[in-house]
């Protein structure tokens, strides 16, 4: 991969798909953001392909749908999905032990259900407009990993070279139970005080949240959503002795 992409394929595939784990991934995606291999490689992340039907999609339901594609779609700044397979969620394999779909499209035609009700249309409709309005998710730079105290959270921030525009998003990766812990927040890097409260806007779902300090509680239940898109809007003071938040 990393040969092609020296040699000049702007786009390039990876192994996203097959980094599950909060380690994976943390591992992974730093390896792909810093230089070197940043200077010279773009990845394009794919949760599925019509070759690959992934084991945690096959065991994980609706949710391991949604849970990949979120990633896939903040941790990159360039995704795609097979769909409607993905979409739809698709997650019959050809046989017990296989990443290959039953009845694969690439052997039939198919006529698909989009009105099907376990269609991830309306999320996914919801997270690119995130991304068109949110500079910082579209670039690879800048994406910074922050502790949690429970390994099934993954916690980043993507932020624009400015400063301007800072998105942290929070991922569940159990497609199956509640997580909840502790997340820690590095303020001064990110403009603020410790002492006065910031506002985190969940872009996912319209919810405001107000925090204070380095330290705050963290819970996603995957039967609601798994996951919180939050705009960091910063706290100001105003000479007309108001509070407000950029």
């Amino acid at each position: 991969m990393y040969r092609l992409a020296e040699l000049g394929f702007t786009q390039s595939y990876n192994y996203f798909a097959w980094r599950n784990s909060k380690d994976e991934l943390e591992h992974y995606f730093t390896e792909l953001t810093q230089p070197p291999v940043a200077d010279f490689f773009h990845p394009n992340l794919w949760p599925n392909t019509p070759d690959i039907l992934t084991q945690f999609l096959q065991a994980g339901g609706r949710n391991a749908f949604a849970i990949r594609f979120i990633l896939a779609a903040t941790l990159g700044a360039s995704y795609g999905i097979y769909g409607p397979a993905f979409e739809l969620c698709e997650n019959t394999p050809r046989e017990p032990g296989s990443e290959e779909y039953f009845n694969s499209e690439k052997y039939e035609i198919k006529r698909w259900d989009l009105s099907a009700p376990q269609s991830l249309e309306n999320m996914i409709a919801r997270v690119n407009q995130i991304r068109r309005e949110n500079a910082a998710l579209q670039s690879n730079r800048n994406l910074r990993f922050h502790r949690t105290d429970n390994r099934e959270s993954i916690a980043y921030t993507k932020s624009t070279d400015d400063g301007g525009n800072v998105v942290l998003t929070v991922v569940n990766l159990s497609p199956h139970h509640t997580h909840s812990g502790w997340l820690e927040l590095p303020l001064k890097d990110f403009g603020l005080d410790a002492e006065k409260p910031y506002q985190m806007h969940d872009l996912l779902i319209g919810a405001r949240y107000l925090w204070k300090g380095e330290r705050n509680y963290i819970e996603l239940d995957p039967g609601k959503s798994s996951a919180h898109i939050f705009h960091l809007r910063r706290h100001v003071h105003t000479e007309y002795d108001f509070d407000y938040f950029t």
